[in-house]
């Protein structure tokens, strides 16, 4: 005897589960089928489901499993192999399997899920790696008659490193700035986060800078030598393994080989954008990725420094607005809410719509409707002295001037302060010449902010391949030169708030401003 299969007869519907009432068991049922096919099982009967998932093999199983060979997840063939009486046969066994579009299904869901969930992370590695590609595919491209199978291998594995590495960054910038959010909870996590991952920051900083300039001119030594033939190799090698179309097997290759060199140019040409900018107006992806750490940096010290305010007790606008939202919610009727309303925004009615005692008692205690019409509403009793002159209030001495001379000073002693404070951190940071990094002293707190503003901005107008660079503050209040020490190692700059680490640089900093 031969099983019946059992299949949908309509088009398949292999996501209507994820919207079902009974939705986690159809995701459990489906994971335990995925499971199996990772043990190279492909069918199970409803009692290896029930074991697999943990649960009684009942008729909610059973209709979850019929539901999704309706919707075309699985696929039900009769079960013979444990039929014993004649009885048996004729009871419904079947086994299950996934079907094509189940398993397709299935993927997809779980690079969704991936997708979404994942937190990104800044792959130092990577760059090592794909400099070390380059080096071995540049050996490669100097040989008269290169090995294709190695050509292509080191382009796929070129091609996969660096894919992962660009989407690693994506997810990681964008976690980022999920983690600069959530400084509004709490406060000592987030400021023990903090400090691991600006150290996590700066490192990937200080390895992007080195590797990416040297992936930048493995590169320009490649197109020097002619990547597009190693390229075409790799083409031909895809190409080979293309199923053929039409009766032209020559034609179908041809295509085969000229689709394959376009996605080769494409991903070559992704790759060159992300390390080596193209001019002023177009930086390199390399480039603004160290812009957009750098600048999370310090996002990140804002935050806390904002955290510290707040617990110090100083002023803080949403936390008042978040106080003042709670005092609305717990008012006890519509009425203290119009009073918090008019207390908290100073809000008034018009003065010229203002209305006598009389007529507001009038008001309360005919208990009109809000649709009542104005010719059966108790008149609006107007005060002579509005109808006689014009104006409500009576006219008398304006109200006197008050001095605020006092207030003005505190203003004043405040800014000068704070100058005076700016003014000491640029003083503490003019080196008058070349200095290394490692023979600054202890910073505080502000000359460090200004300090790594500084170093950020000429890090960030270093080009690819450049060892030193000169950039003018965006005030134009100082110079910064910048310079890498070949073979200086990495040096520590202490400073109020921790230990900050890099390679080792000579720096110059200038006062433009002519201050002494």
């Amino acid at each position: 005897m031969t099983g019946s299969s059992q299949a949908p007869h309509h088009a398949p519907q292999p996501f209507a589960h994820l919207n079902a009432p009974n939705a986690p068991l159809y995701r459990q049922v489906l994971h335990a089928f995925v499971r199996a096919k990772e043990r190279f099982v492909v069918h199970l009967r409803p009692g290896d489901v029930a074991a697999e998932i943990r649960r009684d093999d009942d008729e909610q199983l059973a209709h979850a499993l019929d539901k999704l060979v309706e919707w075309g997840n699985l696929r039900a063939d009769t079960d013979t192999g444990r039929v014993t009486s004649v009885e048996d046969f004729h009871r419904r066994r079947f086994l299950f399997q996934l079907t094509a579009a189940g398993q397709a299904a299935e993927q997809a869901i779980a690079f969704y899920e991936e997708a979404i969930g994942r937190r990104g992370a800044l792959q130092s590695v990577a760059l090592g790696d794909i400099a070390d590609q380059l080096r071995s595919l540049l050996a490669l491209a100097g040989q008269a008659d290169p090995d294709p199978v190695r050509v292509h291998l080191l382009l796929l594995s070129l091609a996969e490193r660096f894919s992962s590495l660009a989407d690693n960054a994506q997810a990681f910038m964008s976690s980022l700035r999920r983690a600069i959010d959530f400084s509004d909870g709490d406060v000592e996590g987030f400021v023990a986060y903090k400090e691991r991952l600006i150290d996590y920051i700066n490192r990937f900083i200080a390895d992007l800078a080195n590797s990416g300039a040297r992936i930048a001119v493995l590169l320009t030594e490649l197109e020097t030598l002619g990547h597009r033939r190693l390229l075409r190799l790799a083409a031909r090698r895809e190409a080979a393994d293309a199923v053929p179309e039409g009766a032209d097997e020559a034609e179908a290759y041809g295509r085969a080989e000229a689709a394959a060199h376009a996605s080769w140019e494409n991903r070559w040409q992704g790759l060159k954008d992300w390390f080596v900018s193209r001019d002023a107006g177009r930086p390199s992806q390399a480039r603004l990725l160290r812009q957009s750490a750098v600048t999370a940096i310090k996002q990140l010290i804002d935050a806390v420094g904002l955290l510290n305010e707040r617990r110090s007790g100083r002023s803080d606008r949403s936390a008042d607005f978040r106080t003042l939202a709670r005092w609305f919610a717990e008012a006890p009727d519509e009425q203290a809410m119009h009073r918090l309303w008019r207390a908290a925004f100073g809000l008034s009615p018009a003065r010229h719509l203002t209305v006598t005692a009389e007529t507001v008692s009038a008001w309360r205690e005919g208990d009109l409707a809000p649709g009542t019409p104005w010719r059966e509403a108790p008149p609006v009793r107007i005060s002579p002295q509005l109808r006689r002159t014009g104006s409500y209030e009576r006219r008398g001495r304006p109200n006197r001037i008050q001095d605020r001379s006092a207030a003005r000073g505190l203003l004043r002693e405040q800014a000068e302060r704070e100058a005076a404070e700016t003014a000491a951190a640029r003083a503490r940071l003019r080196t008058g010449g070349p200095t290394l990094l490692s023979g600054l002293d202890v910073l505080d707190p502000r000359a460090f902010r200004l300090f790594l503003a500084l170093l950020g901005d000429a890090l960030a107008a270093r080009l690819p391949g450049e060892n030193e660079v000169k950039t003018v503050t965006g005030d134009g209040s100082l110079e910064v030169r910048l310079s890498l020490v070949p073979g200086g190692g990495q040096v520590e700059i202490r400073t109020a708030d921790g230990v900050l680490t890099g390679p080792e640089h000579l720096i110059e900093i200038t006062d433009l401003t002519g201050a002494p």
